[in-house]
């Protein structure tokens, strides 16, 4: 398996339920947070400061659009004040113009997996209104964080 990227993202008060646990549809967005900051932010090795992010090097006008989301919880994700949830982030497939973004989401260092996540993104190309064919610098990229597909129980 390649690199996994890891990032703290803070649960927020609007995220809970009245039962004290972080509504399903808001652990998604926390995912997605994940994903943004993992594609747009994550420094790779050996690049200068300004190159960050899995993009780094798509086209200008060049923006990711998700096609779709796959989610399953495994366990209870409770809000605690300060304590950030942990998601770890690999990719499991690159093809042309679109590639796969999977995620495990942890509610402390060490704990089994909240939730377990895939999503596919298509790289859209604003200019020419269509999709943008995934170039070898991008792909590379990608492929440092290549690993296999997580495991659902369906």
């Amino acid at each position: 398996m390649g690199e996994t990227f890891t990032t703290e993202i803070q649960a927020r008060y609007r995220d809970i339920n009245l039962a004290g646990h972080v509504d399903n549809v808001e652990a998604v967005r926390v995912l997605d947070e994940a994903r943004y900051e993992f594609l747009r932010f994550a420094r790779l090795p050996g690049l200068p400061p300004e190159a960050t992010g899995l993009l780094h090097a798509a086209g200008p006008g060049v923006s990711e659009l998700v096609a779709s989301q796959s989610i399953e919880y495994h366990g209870e994700m409770r809000f605690v004040p300060y304590q950030p949830f942990l998601a770890s982030l690999w990719v499991t497939r690159v093809g042309r113009s679109s590639f796969t973004v999977a995620a495990e989401l942890r509610v402390e260092s060490g704990g089994a997996p909240a939730a377990v996540w895939e999503c596919v993104n298509v790289l859209w190309d604003h200019a020419a209104q269509a999709a943008w064919p995934i170039s070898d610098a991008v792909r590379a990229d990608l492929e440092r964080y290549l690993g296999e597909p997580p495991t659902f129980r369906r």
